[in-house]
């Protein structure tokens, strides 16, 4: 599934009426960005039919206040309204919203949340760690190269960054989530620590050993080192940060999710690309147009992030996922979906079979 596909069914397949008139919507409310996908079936595929991502800031000045600023409330309210608009408008029968690191920690989260649902009418959950990390990798984890023996998936967010490890119990069937762990440092709470507009080498260094020791703490919990360091496992990552990376890396002109998803970077390339923007002014970052202005501050404490990942856990290759949470939320639906319209089916001929059996 992706936004490239448009129409059209999977060969053999008739798509029924009642899988014509679904609509999926996945709305993910992180700390840092409001991002809403809406699909519909196509046979075994979902075809996207709108999408919507704002940068709203919810989780600003939490790490140093604990609550939700009213300033950053109202700009998440104003992107969500725009979000319960698109909703309607589509006829999304099947949705899951979900809030993550920013309401989690914040301790006016759940009454936001509430207020949220008062001014747009949209309900949300706020997720653990766990499933946040299971749905990010549901999401991107068709991308994983089977020949590799191991990954590690990563996922930067604005207030929290989940890594998972992957491993393959058998040649023939998809890899598994082998360990998992969540860490409360994002783009958003580093750059509030940090500085985000200007770093120097000295404190870029500073914000890696941090963030190395907090990767460092979690140990090797699924015994896979041994494999990253002999070359034999590879990144997949799913966050703005590795997209961002790989659309400097390639000189775009205008971001495209085209060119960026399933990319292959080698190590030194995105170490390259990390260096390059962190030795930038603020305005030279905000003018390139796979940064802008409203990630010029943070971009630099996500390759940070990434910089700590690769040096605890060694691998020469990152394939970039412009996909993820919200990819994993429409599987799910999608899912359950086709689970529910089976056991109606199966319903509907055992009625229709009971039927014919009293007629006779």
């Amino acid at each position: 599934m992706n936004e490239g596909e448009h129409g059209g069914n999977v060969r053999g397949h008739k798509t029924s009426r009642s899988e014509r008139e679904e609509r999926y919507a996945a709305l993910d409310l992180g700390t840092n960005n409001c991002r809403l996908l809406i699909a519909a079936p196509r046979g075994k595929q979902l075809r996207i039919v709108d999408a919507f991502s704002r940068i709203v800031r919810l989780g600003e000045g939490v790490s140093t206040s604990g609550v939700l600023s009213e300033t950053a409330m109202v700009r998440a309210i104003d992107a969500l309204k725009v979000c319960s608009e698109k909703l309607q408008r589509r006829g999304v029968t099947h949705s899951r919203c979900i809030a993550t690191q920013a309401c989690r920690s914040a301790g006016n989260g759940q009454a936001f949340l509430d207020r949220v649902r008062n001014e747009t009418g949209l309900t949300f959950e706020i997720i653990l760690p766990e499933e946040e990390a299971r749905l990010a990798v549901a999401g991107c984890a068709d991308l994983l190269d089977p020949k590799a023996k191991a990954a590690l998936i990563f996922d930067i967010g604005g207030g929290s960054t989940e890594i998972s490890w992957m491993q393959w119990s058998r040649s023939d069937r998809p890899a598994e989530i082998a360990a998992w762990t969540s860490m409360p440092i994002g783009v958003v709470n580093l750059a509030e620590k940090w500085g985000g507009r200007d770093l120097d080498a000295e404190v870029y260094e500073k914000i890696v050993d941090e963030v190395r020791l907090a990767i460092s703490d979690v140990g090797d919990p699924a015994g896979m080192k041994g494999l990253f360091e002999k070359n034999q496992a590879h990144f997949l990552g799913t966050s703005g940060t590795v997209t961002s990376i790989a659309g400097v890396h390639l000189e775009l002109p205008r971001y495209r999710r085209d060119s960026v998803d399933g990319l292959w970077l080698q190590a030194h390339e995105t170490r390259a690309v990390s260096e390059k923007l962190r030795a930038m002014s603020f305005d030279e970052r905000a003018a390139e147009p796979c940064i802008g202005t409203e990630r010029a501050d943070l971009v630099v404490c996500g390759c940070a992030i990434l910089e700590s990942l690769l040096r605890e856990w060694p691998a020469t290759r990152i394939r970039v996922a412009d996909r993820g949470l919200r990819e994993g939320i429409l599987e799910d639906l999608a899912r359950k979906s086709r689970k529910d319209r089976n056991r109606q089916r199966r319903r509907a001929k055992k009625r229709a079979k009971q039927n014919i059996e009293k007629s006779k």
